[in-house]
């Protein structure tokens, strides 16, 4: 008997991170601000560690404050290698 497999669509295992847009600045790109907390190496106090990512923002519609999820692509230009694939919570007026 032959076997018939399904073909499952080819799923990308992309990195995904969720932080807050710091700046709007540039055209079509957004810097992400991601916070983590992680256990010092030697100590294992919880410390807070952040690191900012440039994101591709096509259509500008990321402002600063939102919450966003970025997803790791190909190198866009010589600092973006992210995109902003979804927003997690809009920015609340102040």
């Amino acid at each position: 008997m032959s076997e018939t497999s399904q073909a499952a669509p080819a799923t990308k295992n992309t990195r995904t991170l969720v932080g807050r847009v710091v700046s709007d600045k540039r055209a079509k790109t957004v810097t992400v601000l991601v916070e983590r907390r992680a256990a010092h190496e030697l100590y294992g106090k919880i410390v807070a560690k952040s690191r900012k990512y440039h994101a591709h923002d096509e259509n500008a519609q990321y402002k600063l404050g939102d919450m966003v999820e970025i997803a790791e692509t190909r190198p866009i230009s010589k600092t973006k290698s992210w995109v902003v694939t979804r927003l997690v919570e809009k920015a609340r007026l102040v």
